[in-house]
């Protein structure tokens, strides 16, 4: 195992590219962008995200995995590195930290709501998976969430073991391609489907009527999820980047990427939905449901619907997997450089830790359903403290830490060093002193409102 005082590292470009492909294309891109992308107007939230990538979520990347590399440590380490030992920068650096903490538990019951219909999908009918209540009855029944919950954190735990490049980064290289091809032949399928081209034009085709304050900030949300922003894993990645390797060129593959799949990922259900309801847009505003209820029950009534179902379920878990795993391997590279843990020592404080918050959220829907904070269970609170609070609050400390500490000249050479390219210098930098701070403070303020029901997303 790796000992604190020996970093391990991404073979080369295509490992941390694919490693950080498949820390940005999670549940986030599967069934939120859909979601999002349906509720906010289909082409006009595509144009508006695509936009917010190219500037906002290209300048956090960059930003991000340059501080890691240019210090080569974890966000607490990094953030203290650059700032002196600042206590304002420091608190920064440990929300970045505690992100991935607070999210892998959580993140780590969904996934294994995920397992469940997979392998459902895979010893049953399809029927069975679509009943109206197999749902619901699934996760209040405490045992039957919780032991799902656990195979997911096994699968997750065990690549970790394994290590950066023996445990994430070969696994990455072998379920990336994997996952674009089965959502390649998903998405064909459900386009083909009677009635679906009308469900392509919608999300193609942008209605400027749709549009409103709401589109941008609900979009710029959904960078959070997509790209993995603000959450710990893009510093500690930085910190695996050999200095050869191109930080810019890498980051435009992980934009490209992430994206490809959000679009994929639409075109899987969007048309299907509208093939399924005849064209009722309502359908796809089911938030979370739209997956486990909406998505089996079109399945079910499909040609193919239990294969389509077990491909569908295996890329969705290959996609909660390599999040999970980046999300886990930020909290044991925190663990490793801040308390000078070995390798082996982290993981299995990590598996206490999802074990304990992860079962609080498996219950919640069950046994613990009558016990809430500020009105919510488990796992929407962690889930809403995490990406709604402590997220943007996190991406304005790095815009803070590059602009008034590391300064935007010392971040310009770590990304040109060995002669690499930055052709987007001017708009990074104007990105990340100006318009950066001022998004995710509109994110925070709005998410806030939103949960206390002062203003509706």
């Amino acid at each position: 195992m790796l000992k604190h005082d020996k970093r391990g590292s991404f073979s080369g470009k295509i490992g941390f590219v694919l490693s950080a492909a498949g820390a940005s294309v999670g549940l986030g891109n599967i069934w939120r962008f859909p979601y999002l992308c349906a509720k906010y107007g289909g082409g006009i939230f595509l144009i508006v995200y695509v936009l917010l990538a190219l500037t906002f979520g290209y300048t956090m990347i960059v930003a991000e995995t340059a501080v890691g590399r240019a210090t080569k440590k974890s966000p607490v380490g990094a953030f203290n590195s650059i700032s002196g030992g600042n206590k304002a920068m420091s608190l920064g650096g440990w929300i970045n930290a505690i992100i991935p903490i607070l999210i892998v538990p959580y993140y780590s019951v969904i996934g294994g709501w995920v397992c469940r219909y997979l392998f459902e999908y895979i010893v049953h009918d399809a029927s069975v998976v679509a009943g109206e209540t197999f749902f619901v009855d699934f996760i209040t029944d405490g045992v039957a969430s919780e032991v799902w919950f656990v195979v997911f954190a096994a699968l997750v735990m065990t690549v970790i073991f394994m290590g950066v490049e023996g445990g994430i980064e070969r696994v990455s290289k072998l379920v990336m391609p994997v996952l674009v091809v089965l959502a390649v032949i998903i998405c064909v399928y459900s386009v083909t489907r009677p009635g679906a081209l009308s469900g392509v034009k919608y999300m193609f085709v942008p209605n400027f009527s749709n549009f409103s304050l709401m589109t941008i900030v609900t979009a710029m949300g959904q960078m959070f999820y997509s790209l993995s922003i603000a959450m710990g894993i893009l510093i500690t990645f930085g910190s695996y980047v050999k200095k050869e390797v191109s930080i810019e060129a890498s980051t435009k593959q992980v934009e490209f990427f992430d994206t490809i799949i959000a679009v994929l990922a639409s075109l899987m259900i969007i048309p299907a939905v509208f093939s399924f309801y005849n064209g009722d847009e309502s359908m796809l505003k089911a938030g979370p449901s739209l997956m486990f209820i909406t998505m089996p029950q079109i399945f079910a009534s499909m040609g193919f619907g239990r294969i389509i179902g077990i491909l569908f379920f295996a890329l969705v878990l290959f996609a909660a997997v390599t999040s999970a795993i980046a999300l886990t391997e930020s909290a044991v590279s925190t663990f490793s450089d801040e308390f000078k843990w070995s390798r082996r020592r982290g993981s299995i404080f990590m598996i206490v830790i999802m074990l304990v918050l992860g079962s609080l959220s498996s219950l919640g829907n069950g046994p613990l359903s009558n016990t809430t904070i500020i009105g919510m269970q488990f796992l929407d609170f962690f889930d809403f403290l995490t990406n709604s609070v402590m997220m943007p609050i996190a991406a304005f400390a790095t815009c803070v830490l590059i602009t008034k500490f590391m300064k935007i000249e010392k971040l310009e050479a770590e990304v040109e060093q060995d002669g690499h390219s930055f052709k987007r210098k001017r708009i990074f930098s104007f990105m990340i002193r100006f318009i950066c701070p001022v998004f995710v403070l509109i994110i925070l303020v709005s998410a806030i409102l939103n949960v206390f029901g002062i203003i509706s997303m």
